[in-house]
């Protein structure tokens, strides 16, 4: 990611009509707001620059310090903004102290997206000179042509195969759209079906209507007629080898909104709660596993997995003394064998396929799911999660409390 020097950020300081800078005195009342609002701005780029935005905090209007104490609970709170689940897709954006003008700053760096538009909770911001806006319809069809240009992650390929046809229409305009979009924009909406289609990434363009991998796995009819691997096989095994019996066997597909209940639904009737009326004057109840621990784990799994150039399933194989959860590819980007799992490190292979799971309510905030399955894991008085990780697949075990 690009590191502007100090002479190109006191430039950018200094130029009060620039749209590629906003300043703050504080991160105080509004802020935190207006400051997402910028960085939702700066992501979508409408006037081309292809150059990172600037968002100063710890300058007045004028472009002279205000004298703010950079902490790291402010550098901290600054970073969130990449990973609170508000800003979607996620921005690519760093965080840093710097001194200028002889004066502490926190300056957040924001690149392009190469996914437009990037929404703030359900609304496309963007520059127009020196000021934040809302983008109108002609707008927001030129951040969705944009992007057919930029080198796109695989989620938003086209697949050439498909049709409109296949994606279902009352689940967009019924489930989707109403958790994606803020009421007002809703109501203001008179885009047409392609365009509302173009602008959630569902298909290329309002031009050219295929459907990309997201849209099928969000709304499709049939997902796996076009991925054959996009389903969780589940097992579980009495006994602790994969050649033991089986007692009950699935392979659950459709959209990823049903593969995860459905697989959710499948964990829980395995995870029996017991009741301990021995240790304690009222009832204890117990479970084998937590069930959040089980949850985050398989929505990383869906999540992370490699949906290109695999026909593998994600694969839950409960045995007794443990379960196992697979998920096609292994480690991706920032994350490597050796830092996986770390607090703090984190990438994403599927953006945007990450904020379908963020718009159906799965994931509340991004790159936490591992931390809170550990701590669930601990409460519930389970050994520590085990990850095993290669170059095409990510293995997480859990091992049965004694």
């Amino acid at each position: 990611m690009q590191r502007l020097t100090d002479d190109q950020l006191l430039d950018l300081l200094n130029d009060l009509e620039s749209d590629r800078v906003e300043r703050k005195e504080s991160f105080k009342g509004d802020v935190p707001k207006k400051a997402r609002q910028a960085v939702c701005a700066f992501s979508n780029d409408l006037p081309g620059h292809n150059q990172p935005g600037v968002l100063f905090i710890g300058a007045k209007d004028n472009g002279e310090p205000s004298v703010l104490q950079v902490t790291d609970q402010l550098l901290m709170s600054l970073a969130d903004m990449k990973t609170d689940g508000n800003i979607l897709p996620l921005p690519v954006l760093s965080v840093e102290k710097r001194l200028l003008k002889n004066q502490e700053m926190a300056v957040v760096t924001v690149m392009p997206s190469d996914m437009p538009p990037v929404k703030f909770e359900g609304r496309i911001w963007i520059r127009t000179g020196p000021r934040r806006a809302l983008a109108n319809e002609q707008e927001e069809r030129i951040l969705n042509e944009r992007r057919r240009y930029k080198n796109i992650p695989f989620d938003i390929y086209p697949v050439p195969t498909a049709k409109l046809s296949d994606l279902s229409k009352s689940i967009f305009e019924n489930e989707y759209m109403p958790n994606a979009f803020a009421d007002d924009v809703l109501e203001a909406n008179g885009r047409s079906y392609e365009e509302r289609l173009a602008s959630c990434r569902m298909i290329l363009s309002p031009d050219d209507p295929t459907p990309t991998v997201v849209g099928l796995l969000a709304i499709g009819k049939s997902p796996q007629d076009f991925l054959p691997g996009a389903y969780v096989q589940f097992l579980r095994i009495d006994g602790t080898e994969l050649a033991d019996p089986i007692l009950d066997e699935e392979e659950i597909g459709g959209g990823i909104v049903e593969i995860l209940r459905r697989t959710e639904e499948k964990l829980k009737a395995h995870n029996r709660t017991s009741v301990d009326i021995t240790q304690s004057v009222t009832h204890q109840l117990a479970t084998p596993y937590p069930q959040v621990a089980l949850q985050q784990i398989l929505y990383n799994a869906v999540l992370h997995r490699a949906y290109e150039s695999t026909n593998a399933p994600v694969r839950v194989y409960w045995f007794n003394d443990r379960i196992e959860i697979s998920s096609p590819g292994g480690p991706y980007g920032n994350v490597t064998d050796e830092n996986f799992g770390r607090p703090g490190i984190t990438d994403y292979r599927n953006p945007n396929i990450a904020d379908v799971l963020k718009v159906y309510g799965f994931i509340q905030a991004f790159g936490r799911g591992i931390a809170t399955a550990r701590r669930a894991m601990d409460n519930n008085g389970n050994p520590p999660i085990e990850f095993e990780t290669n170059q095409s697949t990510v293995v997480c075990v859990f091992k049965k409390k004694s």
